[in-house]
């Protein structure tokens, strides 16, 4: 019975992580869309050198963390995605 009901509580605790991790998407999106395109250059050159950094940093000692540079980099192709959107339309 223990583990039924570990296993019913990392299933609730997957679901709220993947709600919280939608909503920081969903935020990042509404914030790109209210930019305008100097804005979006301007915030993908500064995701750039963050990700160069980390990199460098993850080669010397390894992150805690190193799902940030998953982030990032998929953060990085939102904007250039948005970026090659607005030209499209224009």
């Amino acid at each position: 019975m223990g583990n039924l009901e570990n296993a019913n509580s990392q299933l609730q605790n997957f679901k709220i992580s993947k709600n919280i991790m939608m909503s920081k998407k969903a935020d990042f999106v509404k914030s790109i869309h209210g930019m305008n395109e100097m804005d979006l250059k301007a915030r993908l050159e500064e995701d750039k050198q963050r990700l160069k950094k980390l990199h460098f940093a993850h080669t010397i000692s390894p992150l805690e963390n190193p799902m940030t540079i998953r982030g990032l980099r998929r953060e990085i192709a939102r904007l250039k995605t948005e970026l090659k959107n607005r030209t499209q339309e224009a």
